[in-house]
């Protein structure tokens, strides 16, 4: 072969990607999602700085409009960290205790007694023993449009509880639809000004939004599942209990969700103190399930393959997916927003694989 043929061959290989964590990472993502098809956004942040931000597929297979970092998905149940904040933030002004028990603010209790025993923090925690009975009270078209309120109203009508509050853990979507109520009554205020006010703001979340009724008909993307026969919509207008905002109406990207950790970092709102306790696990002194508990306030508590804690909350409404991950030990916050059906922790795993093979971006 030619010496020079042979230069520019060896120039070529040596100018050819080199394996790092943001070709590897995108790798992961383009594989999963087509370029002509519903997608998601992925950021990765360490110590304050983006080192990955990419969308991928399509916002409206109508418009075509692609997916960017800058993309309003809805978050689905990371939507109960926003509730869950402002709720200790009115405790921390005095204005509730954790410890009310539900008969402070709802006095229309089929069984009293139930909203005696049922705490504020039992719902925070999932462990309120409250019974999701909607679908018996209420038929799924009512359920296309039923906020807040319609949805927390079968709730009061159980007779009885599945556990004694504080024993078991059982995840509970109303418990955040009662909660938002709960704001509501204390500050006289819609709940989601509130969070705008008291967390959105504070945090440079501006372009974020909440659901208030329909959600927004433009600016946001819209949410698929695939068929046999292609992509049908699944949002607003398709998938019951959508509009019930308290447990998932929070709209957000992900370039202002990790806005949102940061400010929980440096305590932009709350206190420092108030962050920690909320994102330790809560262990009842009547707790009886044979799992170990693993959750605070609303926030979930695990630890990674390297046994770095790991503060989390998935989402999931429709066919929108979310992951929101923070390890604070090594700086680290991990972002995945879909709208379309993306196991979370499917998608995870990799990911922090790749951090530690990458040493957590450490330089």
């Amino acid at each position: 072969m030619n010496k020079w043929l042979i230069l520019l061959v060896v120039f070529a290989l040596g100018c050819s990607e080199k394996p790092s964590f943001e070709t590897e990472l995108n790798t992961l993502f383009s594989s999963a999602f087509n370029s002509d098809s519903p997608g998601g956004a992925v950021l990765v942040m360490k110590n304050g700085k983006i080192v990955f931000s990419k969308g991928y597929g399509l916002v409206d297979l109508t418009t075509k409009e692609k997916i960017t970092p800058q993309t309003l998905f809805n978050t689905g149940s990371i939507s109960k960290t926003f509730v869950s904040n402002v709720i200790l933030d009115l405790a921390r002004e005095g204005k509730l205790s954790l410890n009310d028990s539900l008969a402070k603010y709802f006095s229309d209790f089929k069984n009293p007694e139930i909203a005696n025993q049922v705490r504020i923090h039992h719902l925070l925690t999932h462990t309120s023993g409250l019974p999701d009975n909607r679908r018996v009270f209420l038929d799924s078209l009512f359920l296309l449009t039923a906020k807040d309120e319609e949805n927390f109203a079968p709730i009061k009508l159980n007779d009885t509880l599945l556990f004694e509050p504080g024993s078991h853990y059982e995840y509970s979507n109303p418990a955040f639809n009662g909660l938002a109520l709960i704001i509501e009554k204390v500050t006289g205020k819609k709940w989601q000004a509130e969070v705008k006010a008291r967390i959105f703001d504070p945090s440079g979340m501006n372009a974020s939004v909440i659901t208030d009724g329909p959600f927004p008909s433009s600016g946001v993307s819209h949410a698929y599942l695939k068929t046999a026969d292609g992509f049908i919509e699944k949002d607003y207008g398709e998938e019951p209990t959508f509009a019930a905002a308290g447990n998932g109406g929070v709209w957000s990207t992900v370039e202002e969700l990790a806005l949102y950790e940061l400010a929980i970092r440096k305590s932009a709102f709350l206190t420092p103190e108030i962050i920690d306790d909320s994102r330790e696990i809560k262990k009842y002194s009547n707790w009886k399930s044979s799992e170990a508990p693993f959750i605070g306030y609303s926030w979930f508590i695990g630890r990674t393959s390297e046994a770095y804690k790991m503060i989390f909350h998935t989402g999931t409404q429709g066919g929108f997916y979310g992951d929101f991950v923070s390890i604070p030990e090594k700086g680290i916050i991990y972002i995945m927003l879909c709208n379309v059906p993306t196991p979370q922790e499917e998608k995870r795993v990799p990911v922090l694989d790749l951090l530690s093979k990458y040493n957590w971006l450490d330089k």
